[in-house]
């Protein structure tokens, strides 16, 4: 079995994702689970890659928590060619679906999700967008709850505690990592 490649992913996640704010979210998830990558599996970089750009190829069109990403990950499945690992990581983002979170690819994915979109949002009030972001400036916006008040706050600071990292250190290695591609990003 050929494995699905990022292009491929990036392909799929275009015919299931309508939004072009969704698609740029999990491009973002996508660049800090590269990040994540190279620090845990470089070998596997692409892997990590596909799974953020696939955890929430079903959420346009099924947002519901009975539909996501249940229906992504079944037709997934269907294709062949995407292991077990990205299907249970992806599983694994979604709170409600009971999946644990046990390889780092399922603990990256849950804290960088929140977390990308969080660092987003911070990017778009800047004058300088991602180029000068410091963690404390991200720190103090999630201190204040009417900023980007969606972003769970509670997930974030799971997360961090299942990869077991400093707060400041996880979110500095999203910032770098979404640094590295601020341009395609429009970050």
């Amino acid at each position: 079995m050929a494995a699905i490649t990022v292009d491929q992913a990036r392909e799929l996640m275009h015919e299931w994702t309508q939004s072009v704010s969704l698609r740029n979210h999990m491009e973002c998830v996508a660049a800090c689970m590269a990040g994540y990558a190279d620090r845990y599996q470089p070998d596997d970089r692409d892997r990590w890659i596909v799974t953020g750009l696939l955890h929430d190829m079903d959420y346009d069109k099924h947002p519901t928590p009975e539909e996501h990403p249940f229906i992504a990950v079944e037709h997934l499945r269907g294709r062949g060619d995407v292991d077990d690992e990205i299907i249970t990581a992806i599983l694994g983002h979604a709170d409600y679906s009971g999946v644990p979170r046990e390889t780092p690819m399922a603990k990256a994915l849950y804290a960088v999700d929140e977390l990308a979109g969080f660092i987003g949002a911070c990017c778009k009030v800047r004058p300088n967008g991602i180029s000068d972001l410091q963690p404390k400036s991200v720190l103090k916006k999630l201190k204040d709850r009417a900023f980007a008040a969606a972003v769970s706050r509670d997930d974030i600071r799971q997360g961090i505690e299942e990869l077991d990292l400093d707060e400041t250190e996880h979110i500095q290695a999203c910032i770098d990592a979404l640094r590295g591609e601020a341009e395609r990003l429009g970050l």
